[in-house]
């Protein structure tokens, strides 16, 4: 009877043993973004602070998987393909092509994506308020009239607006429509240059030369990633470059109004930790950012022609200085 009452007892020891190895297993969150830039660098790190503030500690609790893929659309696919392969606990996806590669494959593990302007459009999900898959997250949509009234308040007397972007990324193209379309009701005509990938962002914004009286930058992941290939032709030629991403503003943009990415990362911080404690991606509806900053450098305006009004550098949230 003593035998049976110790075999007993050592077999819920074992048990209990057994149960704690398994509370102690760091959860596995593996994150993958399209290219690495300051705003996307900011949803990244944004998103290991919130998890680390809910307790999600990387080394302790929590091991982070992150790839990049360099802006290559085939090393994106390799590294979804790897991560459902590791079988992580979520993977999140930073950016629209690495959202589409990921979602394209992974069927069974919960995805969120950030950085992602048009998740309807893009396929990720069908309904923004009901995902019912495997996949939600954090859409970066664009305020683009509210964008256009800063450019027109610096420069008022600006009737045809260049742009760069690839159309082959589908946050670009989605953009760009929406762009084009905010323009041609207020009367004014969109130049377009086409840039497939980050070397050939230097001639398409020279097309524009001549063709335009100010450049806007939407967050199109190439052409951002070379953002300064686009603000030297801006400086070369006096035309004033704007950009939708506050970041690109101290890489020598004149203004932008945007939100702050890092916060964009800490909203989708929170959305993975939700699915960790249990909740499924399917229920939690896309998320989008509302709060806006307007940064400007009137350095930069200066070498581009311009001067930033006392009033437009009093609104700003941030006064950066380029110092070239």
């Amino acid at each position: 009877m003593a035998k049976k009452i110790l075999r007993t007892l050592l077999g819920a020891s074992l048990i209990a043993m057994a149960s704690l190895s398994q509370a102690a297993e760091p959860r596995v969150v593996a994150i993958t973004q399209i290219v690495e830039h300051p705003a996307l660098d900011a949803v990244y790190q944004g998103i290991k602070d919130e998890l680390a503030e809910r307790g999600y500690k990387e080394g302790d609790n929590l091991t982070v998987m992150h790839e990049s893929a360099q802006g290559n659309s085939a090393i994106a696919s390799q590294i979804a393909r790897k991560f459902i392969g590791d079988s992580p606990d979520v993977i999140v996806a930073i950016a629209t092509p690495s959202a589409q590669t990921v979602a394209a494959a992974a069927r069974n593990i919960p995805v969120v994506f950030a950085a992602v302007t048009d998740p309807v459009g893009a396929k990720l999900v069908k309904n923004a308020e009901a995902p019912g898959a495997n996949i939600t997250g954090v859409s970066d949509m664009l305020p683009i009239d509210r964008h256009l009234d800063m450019l027109l308040r610096i420069v008022p007397d600006a009737k045809r607006i260049g742009t760069v972007y690839n159309p082959g990324e589908a946050n670009a193209v989605s953009l760009i429509e929406l762009l084009d379309e905010r323009l041609q009701a207020r009367g004014l005509t969109l130049v377009k240059g086409a840039a497939t990938k980050t070397s050939e962002v230097l001639g398409a914004a020279r097309s524009l030369v001549g063709k335009v009286d100010a450049i806007y930058l939407t967050t199109d992941n190439t052409v951002i990633s070379a953002a300064e290939a686009v603000i030297s032709v801006g400086e070369r030629a006096k035309i004033p470059v704007f950009a939708a991403d506050t970041a690109t503003v101290a890489r020598g943009a004149v203004a932008a109004m945007g939100f702050d990415y890092y916060d964009h990362g800490r909203q989708a911080g929170v959305m993975v930790a939700r699915i960790l404690e249990g909740e499924k991606p399917g229920d939690m509806a896309v998320e989008t950012m509302e709060k806006l900053s307007l940064f400007v450098n009137p350095e930069a305006g200066e070498r581009m022609g311009i001067t930033l009004s006392d009033e437009i550098i009093a609104e700003a949230a941030e006064v950066v200085k380029s110092g070239k």
